[in-house]
């Protein structure tokens, strides 16, 4: 059963994706109707529609990781590979995800919770992969400085600081999430190297 803090934060989430993705999508209904008339081929609207495409896939990513999430509903494993892809394409993040088949929708919240986490914690990049099937996932992040922060890491303990910033509240939300699927969170540390399994 889920935490009480984390429901109310999910309906929050939920609401803000939902009034999002409708504006995002007009936007990419105006560039496929303005391809109709040839291809797309100047720096401005290449920009554009390059933006839009990220915008999406973020905020199907954040549709999951920060709204109402069912563990009787399945993710099958290409549409989350599909959503990873799509939301690390081209920046100094690249993701790459290994899991093995369906997976509840409350595991893929959790997924992606830690897929933020190790983001914030590689401020020069790097890459990090999702392995994994049936309750059982290993969250590993290489890159040239790991930086965890240690408000943020008191977070992922189960604390709440005072000083934790908008940036890392997915270090407080995953163990609220863990918690509902009756996991706890275990992470390993090097220079250049953060691991999060559950």
């Amino acid at each position: 059963m889920a935490h009480p803090d984390l429901t109310l934060a999910a309906l929050v989430g939920s609401r803000i994706c939902h009034d999002l993705i409708s504006p995002v999508g007009a936007i990419h209904n105006g560039l496929e109707l303005i391809g109709m008339g040839g291809p797309i081929d100047t720096p401005e609207l290449r920009l554009i529609s390059d933006s839009v495409n990220n915008a999406s896939a973020r905020i199907k990513f954040f549709r999951v990781a920060f709204g109402v999430a069912s563990s009787e509903q399945m993710i099958g494993t290409s549409e989350i590979g599909k959503v990873i892809n799509d939301s690390y394409r081209g920046g100094r993040h690249q993701a790459d995800w290994q899991g093995v088949g369906d997976v509840p929708r409350a595991e893929v919240q959790a997924i992606y919770l830690g897929l933020l986490c190790l983001e914030t914690a590689l401020p020069q990049g790097g890459m990090i992969t999702v392995s994994g099937h049936a309750g059982r996932w290993t969250l590993a992040a290489t890159g040239p400085r790991i930086a965890l922060d240690p408000d943020a890491r008191a977070a992922l303990d189960g604390a709440l600081p005072g000083g934790l910033r908008p940036a890392h509240v997915q270090y407080a939300l995953l163990p609220l999430c863990l918690e509902g699927l009756g996991s706890r969170l275990h992470l390993d540390q090097t220079d250049e190297t953060l691991i999060l399994r559950f």
